[in-house]
């Protein structure tokens, strides 16, 4: 072989490179045997090293893996965020229909007030019967401006009936004073197909409230575990103060009442009026104290009073004064109670509760008073006084 075909063999293999000079070997040792292995041409690789080619496909799958944890991340946090501003929707709602039930339920009370309110007469309490008609479709207004989310709909417009409700019996219970004081021998005709319905319409409004806005949403199975939202409480709102807005026997004494108002001077009608304190007793042990003899009462954490009092006479009586002394030294222990409400014949408890600090092995007197209500004559049993004896246990 020439020099020329040499230097053309070269340029074919290395493109106008130089090669690298050939470095010794134990292959090319003499007198040196070769492993059979690399006779055969075969190189094991490195210990600790990817065979070639090995390197790129392990960063691929690593990138692949770091790829997978960020989307995997990515969709925890937006599902996070879709939690957290679902929750917080609901959270708005139910504030703001908070606010509204609230109002609705303050419009209750007033009622019960101006129905228990003594001496009132017939125009005053349609006046403010009407007030509080006009202010409880307010509250419609306002709740009605309010939007639920979606899954809230049915239980929004049930509220919805709810206050309607509300405002249809006020309005029935104006109506139907006004008739009365019209017609005022009616007493029992009047109080039967005057204002029992509407009165019962009050009735319905809490139980609607109840059943069909609070438990379809935070009963169990309701809207908010549906949704897996928690931490979010469902307003309540009662506007009846006792069940028995639904008795026409009721609006009977109520009316009896008025009449009696108007017909002697604002004060109340000419029946037999009086209470009376029935007994009393220790809570919780339900230990009646006896004013003859002495009580020992051990003094429990929640140590209470529970007073009977009972309408002695023939009239309605309303806005009555109830009063639990414990006489020690130096500071006696005075609470004050007030029944709205009690009828002829009629018993009813007054609990106190929370009464303090009382002293112990120390002989002390537990004293009640119920405050006379107009025109009764009879106070005899109107105050009673118990011997008592605090202990420990």
């Amino acid at each position: 072989m020439s020099e020329h075909d040499t230097d053309l063999d070269f340029d074919f293999f290395n493109d106008d490179e130089p090669a690298p000079p050939r470095q010794p070997s134990e292959e090319s040792t003499p007198g040196r045997e070769q492993p059979p292995e690399q006779r055969r041409g075969s190189r094991r690789p490195p210990t600790g090293r990817p065979p070639v080619g090995m390197t790129p496909l392990l960063r691929l799958a690593g990138l692949i893996a770091f790829a997978i944890l960020i989307v995997v991340l990515l969709v925890f946090w937006v599902s996070s965020c879709q939690d957290a501003g679902k929750k917080s929707s609901y959270k708005n709602y139910y504030d703001k229909v908070g606010v509204v039930a609230n109002d609705s339920a303050q419009v209750g009370r007033e009622l019960n007030d101006a129905l228990t309110t003594q001496g009132i007469k017939f125009g005053e309490l349609e006046q403010k019967l009407n007030g509080l008609a006009q202010r409880e479709q307010q509250n419609v207004a306002a709740l009605r401006s309010i939007h639920p989310p979606g899954p809230l709909r049915v239980q929004h417009q049930a509220a919805l009936e709810s206050l309607q409700f509300r405002v249809s019996g006020l309005r029935g219970l104006a109506d139907g004073f006004t008739e009365s004081a019209r017609a005022p021998k009616n007493v029992t005709s009047n109080a039967l197909k005057l204002l029992q319905p509407p009165a019962s319409r009050l009735v319905t409004s809490d139980v609607v409230w109840s059943d069909l806005f609070q438990a379809p949403a935070q009963g169990n199975g309701g809207v908010l575990e549906r949704e897996g939202i928690t931490g979010v409480a469902v307003p309540g709102s009662r506007f009846i103060a006792s069940t028995d807005y639904a008795s026409s026997s009721y609006w009977e004494a109520i009316l009896q009442r008025l009449q009696g108002a108007a017909t002697s001077g604002g004060s109340t009608s000419g029946g037999l009026h009086g209470t009376g304190i029935v007994k009393t007793v220790a809570l919780p042990a339900n230990q009646e104290l006896s004013e003859s003899t002495e009580n020992t009462v051990t003094a429990t954490t929640d140590l209470g009073c529970a007073v009977t009092v009972e309408d002695t006479g023939d009239s309605q009586e309303v806005q009555i004064k109830v009063t639990l002394t414990i006489q020690q030294s130096p500071t006696p222990i005075v609470q004050t109670k007030t029944i709205d409400l009690i009828n002829p014949g009629e018993q009813k408890p007054v609990v106190f509760r929370n009464l303090g600090q009382v002293q112990f092995a120390t002989k002390t007197t537990v004293k009640v008073d119920v405050a006379p209500v107009p025109q009764e004559k009879n106070t005899d049993n109107n105050s009673k006084a118990y011997p008592v004896i605090f202990s420990l246990g």
